[in-house]
């Protein structure tokens, strides 16, 4: 049973490779918000695999709550911020209302 749960969290492992990708490469910003999410609730339920492989579910179930609850914030700031901004550019309002490229 415990390498079923390995190949799982390989698994998902290597799924999360691919996020990151997305996140690193993304054509457009809330591509990149949506893919550092995704990897965020993988890393949750790969600590929870961890957990029942090391036969102390105890332990990382209170890491992987707290980790899927520091997900959610950095998600919802992000998204307040874009929601605010419109751009990550740093002083892109400045060149839009001037005209520059």
């Amino acid at each position: 049973m415990g390498n079923f749960f390995l190949a799982i969290a390989l698994i998902l492992g290597f799924l999360t490779l691919l996020c990151l990708y997305r996140g690193v490469f993304g054509p457009t910003v809330l591509d990149r918000i949506i893919s550092i999410s995704v990897i965020g609730t993988k890393t949750t339920i790969i600590l929870a695999l961890i957990g029942l492989i090391y036969g102390r579910m105890d332990m990382f179930v209170d890491i992987s709550i707290a980790y899927a609850l520091l997900n959610f914030i950095a998600t919802l700031a992000s998204a307040k911020f874009l929601l605010t901004r419109k751009s990550i550019v740093p002083g892109a309002q400045f060149f839009k209302e001037r005209g520059i490229k």
